[in-house]
Order: C-alpha cells, then sequence, then structure tokens
C-alpha cells in the first residue's frame, strides 16, 4: 500500500511539473510530449529499483535478526522464554500465566512467537522487495500517464492550466483515497499532497519561465 501510494504520487507530481517546465520555457507540443514520456518511463524504472533496493536492505535485515535470534533458541531457549515471558508481563498477565503462554507458544513455534514479540517482525509484513518495485513502478506509471493523457487532450494555448488544475484534482484524489484506506483525515490527506504537488509545479514553472527567457 505504501509503495502504491508513493509510487502514484511521484507519477503524478514528477510528469506533471516536468510538463509544466518545458510549456513554461515555450518547448513545442511534441518535445512536451516526449519529455513527458521519458519522464514516465525514467520516473517508474527509478521508483522500481529504489523500493527494491530499499525493500531488499530491510529484508537482510529481517533475515539476519532471525538468524540471530535462532541462534539464541538453540543455545539458551531458557533464557529466551524468560524473556519473552517479560514480554507478556509488561503486556499485563500476571507472571504464572505470562510464563505459561510463553511456554505454548515456544513449543508451538518458538522462533515465530520471538519474531512477532521482540523483534516485531510479521509474516504479513514482511519485506517483500520484488512485490513493492512492480507496485511502485506499476503506480508511478499509472499516475504519471493521467498528466500525458492531459498534454494528448489539452489545446497547446490552455495546457498549463489544464495540466496544473487536473494534476492537482488527481493528487486531491489520490490523498483522499489513501487517507481513507488508512482511517486517517480526508482533508488532512488531501491538503498534504495537493500543497506539495502545487509547490513542486510552481517552482518547476519558474525554472522553465526563466531558462525560456534566457534561451
Amino acid at each position: 500500500m505504501r509503495a502504491a501510494v508513493l509510487g502514484a504520487n511521484d507519477g503524478i507530481v514528477s510528469t506533471a511539473s516536468l510538463i509544466i517546465g518545458f510549456a513554461a520555457a515555450q518547448a513545442a507540443h511534441s518535445d512536451i510530449l516526449f519529455a513527458g514520456i521519458a519522464g514516465l518511463v525514467a520516473g517508474a524504472m527509478s521508483m522500481a529499483a529504489g523500493e527494491y533496493v530499499s525493500v531488499s536492505s530491510q529484508a537482510d535485515t529481517e533475515k539476519a535478526e532471525l538468524e540471530l535470534e535462532q541462534r539464541h533458541l538453540d543455545h539458551n531457549s531458557e533464557f529466551e522464554l524468560n524473556e519473552l515471558a517479560t514480554i507478556y508481563e509488561g503486556r499485563g498477565l500476571d507472571s504464572d500465566l505470562a510464563l505459561q503462554v510463553a511456554e505454548q507458544l515456544m513449543d508451538h513455534d518458538a522462533l515465530g512467537a520471538h519474531a512477532r514479540d521482540e523483534l516485531g517482525i510479521f509474516d504479513m509484513a514482511r519485506a517483500r522487495p520484488i512485490q513493492a518495485a512492480f507496485s511502485s513502478a506499476g503506480t508511478f506509471t499509472v499516475g504519471a500517464a493521467l498528466p500525458l493523457l492531459v498534454v494528448l487532450a489539452a489545446p497547446e494555448a490552455h495546457l498549463i492550466p489544464l495540466v496544473a488544475g487536473l494534476s492537482l484534482i488527481f493528487l486531491a484524489s489520490l490523498g483522499v483515497m489513501a487517507a481513507r484506506a488508512g482511517g486517517a483525515s480526508i482533508t488532512i490527506g488531501a491538503i498534504r499532497v495537493t500543497f506539495w504537488g502545487a509547490l513542486a509545479m510552481g517552482l518547476t514553472a519558474a525554472v522553465g519561465s526563466l531558462f525560456g527567457v534566457i534561451a
């Protein structure tokens, strides 16, 4: 979910900003379109590579922690049992019940119990680099395609306001969906992504205008 939201958000912001920057520099319509397409491809690959490297590092860390924990269990299971019981006591169980729960969980799956309750590693939240890379690249592509479609349909004279306006609507919608999925404030979610998107597009337009004047 995190990779998907980040990918779509970056796709909209970066591609819309790139298009607006080229348009502000008085580039030809075909050059603007090609720049947007190049930005889509480069951005999708960058997101995939970055997400893969980041999540792979997380996966390596999780693997190392689990291997170390398994060695502790193999060499000092009594200490690990008491450690797990102490964790349950800290969560409100009395000492006898905490020890009983720890014993039963370790008899069932000692490493799994310590992974969840000591290390905070849950199977559903385990790092999956390839899944994250494809998700991020795919949603970036979808997000980047939206301002590109506006370029294809918009009159050249109104390109900048249409790309900027519709991209902000896309961003606000994305913020609402992400906030709703996470149970957060919809208003704050929409305002946050819209503000930073508008800032990125505004700064890029300023740079494009500056280079257009110099050229």
